[in-house]
């Protein structure tokens, strides 16, 4: 049976809806096969910006998730009003790119939760290098009403433990300034693998930078050579993947396009699934992973560095009845969902006993799953995607399975194809 029966639906996935009552148990049945996994939403978001800038690039395997989908649209339009819906990430990249869009004036929109995810320390920086930015509505988050003009201040400090994404959104539009960026970091550094992740995609387009303790250089670069950047496929997406051959007794998933030496800080993935007995193996561009017999232990680790794995990780944790204490999340409060706030009910209902803080996670160990919950997602697509492997162990339902496509458009259909 495919295990979209599982899943209370709506929207794209109307052809399954007759099926959402249905309680199925695979009790920890064989997983095998093989998904090809669009390009990573991290890497073509920043591509996109950077393609706006320099148009003399190509790019190949874009992600085909909405997020990206809304970036692009809002690239393309000419539209005086740009409302990228629950796109975070897109709403970060976009307050700087139409900031340095030299007579272009815009009101920068999204959803409601959107309106209520905080843009100031973005703000306030490009205000520094003579940014014209205004708040529509409520001081410090969108709407934002944007002048596009010529930045010729080129310094700026930001905070260092916010999220990367503010301090990515600078580094983007840095180069095609006259006089290029310094950035300070101040204070504690997190989410540094996305900083990196940027700062490699500068280095691949040619443009010179460099990062000396707290300090970001930019240098100006006017065009970059011609040539084809094909983005990998996205690490994230794969942990959903990770966490099914984890809960499974014998599993194994072969996943493409990946490489060993990734931009993405989510590759960390592959250190800690050895904690639940995945082993991961390259083969070219592909990866396949395979479920090992291990006694699981208790697990403690920090995610500053890659904090959209800890939904996944937590599930999974909860699925094989092991504690985890789980630190670095403090950047999980301003996503789409206080996600922590969101674990913490969900696994409540499912018979957890769950502590969070607002930058931490503390799980202890149980072997109890109530059986037949309905999971909500808080239109937070990694809620749904985090707690589906769970059906191994217990029939589950997820409500709003269609926020999925935020990053992952056939997440259901891939998870169907390799439940036997």
């Amino acid at each position: 049976m495919a295990l979209s029966s599982l899943f209370t639906t709506s929207g794209k996935l109307k052809n399954i809806k007759d099926k959402l009552n249905k309680k199925l148990h695979y009790n920890g049945s064989i997983i095998l096969g093989t998904i090809a996994i669009s390009g990573s939403k991290s890497e073509s978001n920043r591509l996109l910006i950077l393609k706006q800038l320099y148009p003399n690039f190509q790019l190949k395997n874009l992600s085909n998730s909405d997020d990206t989908v809304h970036l692009q649209q809002a690239l393309m339009s000419d539209s005086n009003v740009i409302d990228i819906g629950h796109a975070g990430t897109a709403m970060r990249f976009l307050t700087a790119y139409y900031a340095v869009s030299e007579d272009r004036e815009v009101i920068l929109t999204g959803s409601d939760r959107m309106q209520n995810r905080p843009v100031k320390i973005l703000v306030d920086a490009l205000r520094v290098l003579g940014a014209d930015i205004e708040y529509v509505g409520k001081e410090d988050y969108p709407p934002l009403r944007i002048k596009g003009k010529k930045l010729t201040n080129n310094k700026v400090s930001i905070q260092g433990n916010i999220s990367s994404q503010y301090i990515s959104a600078l580094l983007l539009v840095a180069p095609s300034l006259e006089n290029g960026m310094e950035i300070e970091l101040l204070g504690e550094i997190t989410s540094v693998p996305y900083i990196k992740m940027t700062l490699a995609l500068l280095d691949q387009l040619g443009i010179s930078q460099s990062w000396n303790v707290n300090t970001i250089n930019i240098d100006p670069l006017q065009n970059v050579d011609h040539k084809i950047i094909t983005v990998e496929s996205d690490w994230s997406s794969a942990s959903y993947f990770y966490s099914l051959v984890a809960i499974s007794d014998n599993g194994k998933v072969i996943l493409s396009s990946y490489q060993k030496d990734s931009l993405q800080g989510d590759s960390s993935l592959i250190e800690i699934y050895k904690h639940f007995g995945v082993d991961t193996d390259f083969d070219k561009n592909t990866i396949t992973l395979t479920k090992k017999k291990i006694e699981v232990k208790p697990l403690f680790l920090d995610l500053r560095d890659s904090p959209d794995l800890a939904q996944t990780v937590v599930v999974t944790c909860f699925s094989l009845g092991i504690a985890c204490d789980i630190a670095g999340l403090h950047t999980l409060k301003i996503k789409e969902t206080d996600r922590l706030v969101a674990l913490k009910i969900e696994l409540e209902k499912l018979g957890a006993s769950i502590k969070v803080t607002d930058k931490s996670l503390h799980l202890s160990a149980s072997n109890k799953i109530n059986k037949n919950i309905a999971i909500d997602t808080y239109q937070d697509h990694r809620m749904a995607m985090a707690f589906a492997p769970l059906a191994i162990k217990v029939p589950i339902s997820i409500n709003e399975a269609e926020v999925v496509s935020k990053s992952f458009t056939s997440f259901w259909e891939d998870l169907d194809s390799v439940i036997n």
